[in-house]
C-alpha cells in the first residue's frame, strides 16, 4: 500500500514534492495502489516510483519524470502525459487507453500485455519498447520511433502507423488487419505471420524484411497466407473487388501496347494506330521513344508488355529507338510482338534477335499511313490475336517492383 505520508505531499504541492525529493534523493518511493485520479502532476519527479496499481485515470502528467517507475497494473486511462519520461518502466499490463502520450519517452519501457487501445502516441520515442501481447488497437503512432521494438503477437488492428519507424521490429504473429501503413519503414522487420487483412500499405519500406505467412483473411476466415505485403494487399483485392477483377481481366486481354519513335511528322501514324485499335475494341497503350525515355526503361516497358494482350512494335524509325528495347523483347517469353515498318525505312537490323522467338510475328511493312490503316485488322491484329490464342493456357506474371 502507498505511503500516506508521501501520498499526501504529493497531493498538497507538485512543487514541494519536487524539492523533497530533491532534498532525499535516496528515498523509496511507494504510492502503490495510490488513488491518483485527475491529480495535478505535471513535470512530477516520479523517478523510480513504486505505482504498482495505481489509479491514474485522467492524470496531469505532462513532462512527468516516470523513468523507470514501477507502475505494473498501473490505471493510466485518459492520462496526459506529453512529454513525460517513461524510460524504462514497467508498465506491464498497465491500462492506457486513450492516454495522451504525443513526444513522450518511453524508450525501453517494459510494455507487455499493456492496453494503450486508442492511445495517441504520435512522434512518441518507442525505442527497444516491450510491447508483445500488448492492445494497440486504433492506436496513433504515426512518426513514432519504434526501431527495434518487440511487438510479437500485439493487436495492431487499426493502428496509424504512418511514417513510424519499425525497423528492425519483431512484429511477428502480430495483428495488422486494417491498420494505416503509409510511408512505413519495416526495413529488416520481422513480419512473420502477421494478420493483415484490410490493412493499408503504401510507399512500405521492406528491404530485408522477413514476410513469411502474411494472412489475408479476418479470423473467421479460412486463411489465405502469402509472403510478400505486396503480395497480400493485391490478393485480397482481387479476391474482394469485382470491379478491380474486372479491370485486370480487360487489361490482359483488350490492352495493346504500341511501342516506337513518332516524332511531331508521325504523330498521325500514332493517333491513327490508337484509333483503329479503339475502333476493334482494344485498349491502346502508347510508349513513344520521341519523348525522352525514364532511366528505369527496359523494367517499364517490360512491365506494360507483360500486362498487354500483344505488343506492336513500329520500327520505322528505329535509328532514334534506344538499344535496350533490343534486349526487353527477348526476355518476354509469353507476349505476342508484331513488327511493323514503313516501306522503304532502314529497321530490318532490330529483327535478327527476335528471329528465333515464336512469339515475334512476321515483319509487317505497309506502304503508307491509309494503307496501315486499311489493312491493320487483316495483317495485324488478326494474326496477333492467332498468335495469342495458341499460348492462352499460359499464365501471364506482373512482377513484383
Amino acid at each position: 500500500m502507498a505511503d500516506e505520508q508521501q501520498l499526501a505531499l504529493l497531493r498538497e504541492s507538485v512543487r514541494e514534492w519536487n524539492l523533497w525529493r530533491k532534498d532525499n534523493p535516496d528515498a523509496t518511493i511507494d504510492l502503490s495502489k495510490a488513488d491518483l485520479r485527475e491529480a495535478d502532476l505535471w513535470e512530477a519527479n516520479l523517478r523510480e516510483a513504486h505505482l504498482t496499481e495505481a489509479d491514474l485515470s485522467h492524470a496531469q502528467l505532462y513532462r512527468a519524470d516516470l523513468h523507470g517507475a514501477h507502475l505494473h497494473r498501473a490505471r493510466l486511462y485518459r492520462a496526459y502525459l506529453s512529454g513525460a519520461d517513461l524510460g524504462g518502466a514497467d508498465l506491464s499490463e498497465a491500462n492506457l487507453r486513450k492516454a495522451n502520450l504525443i513526444t513522450a519517452q518511453v524508450s525501453g519501457a517494459n510494455l507487455i500485455a499493456a492496453d494503450l487501445s486508442g492511445v495517441d502516441l504520435r512522434e512518441a520515442d518507442l525505442k527497444g519498447t516491450y510491447l508483445s501481447g500488448a492492445r494497440l488497437y486504433h492506436a496513433d503512432l504515426s512518426d513514432a520511433d519504434l526501431h527495434e521494438a518487440i511487438l510479437n503477437e500485439a493487436d495492431l488492428s487499426g493502428a496509424n502507423l504512418s511514417r513510424a519507424d519499425l525497423s528492425g521490429a519483431d512484429v511477428s504473429d502480430a495483428n495488422l488487419s486494417e491498420a494505416i501503413c503509409i510511408g512505413t519503414d519495416f526495413a529488416q522487420a520481422t513480419l512473420t505471420g502477421c494478420r493483415v487483412y484490410g490493412s493499408t500499405s503504401w510507399d512500405v519500406h521492406l528491404e530485408g524484411a522477413t514476410q513469411e505467412d502474411l494472412c489475408i483473411t479476418p479470423l473467421d476466415q479460412p486463411a489465405i497466407m502469402v509472403d510478400h505485403l505486396a503480395v497480400a494487399q493485391f490478393i485480397y483485392l482481387m479476391l474482394n473487388n469485382q470491379p478491380l477483377r474486372q479491370v485486370i481481366d480487360t487489361i490482359t486481354s483488350k490492352v495493346v501496347l504500341i511501342v516506337g519513335c513518332f516524332p511531331l511528322e508521325r504523330k498521325v501514324v500514332l493517333d491513327a494506330l490508337r484509333e483503329e485499335l479503339r475502333q476493334q475494341g482494344y485498349l491502346p497503350v502508347a510508349f513513344d521513344f520521341a519523348v525522352p525515355a525514364p532511366h528505369d526503361l527496359t523494367e517499364t516497358v517490360s512491365t506494360l508488355a507483360r500486362m498487354a494482350r500483344f505488343v506492336m512494335v513500329d520500327l520505322t524509325d528505329a535509328q532514334n529507338l534506344p538499344q535496350e528495347l533490343a534486349s526487353v523483347i527477348p526476355n518476354l517469353p509469353s507476349v505476342t510482338v508484331q513488327p511493323l515498318i514503313e516501306e522503304g525505312s532502314a529497321g530490318h537490323a532490330w529483327l535478327e534477335q527476335w528471329r528465333q522467338l515464336s512469339r515475334v510475328l512476321d515483319l509487317y511493312a505497309y506502304p503508307d499511313l491509309d494503307g496501315l490503316v486499311a489493312s491493320l485488322k487483316e495483317r495485324v491484329i488478326d494474326p496477333a490475336e492467332r498468335r495469342a490464342n495458341e499460348f492462352a493456357p499460359q499464365t501471364k506474371t506482373i512482377p513484383l517492383a
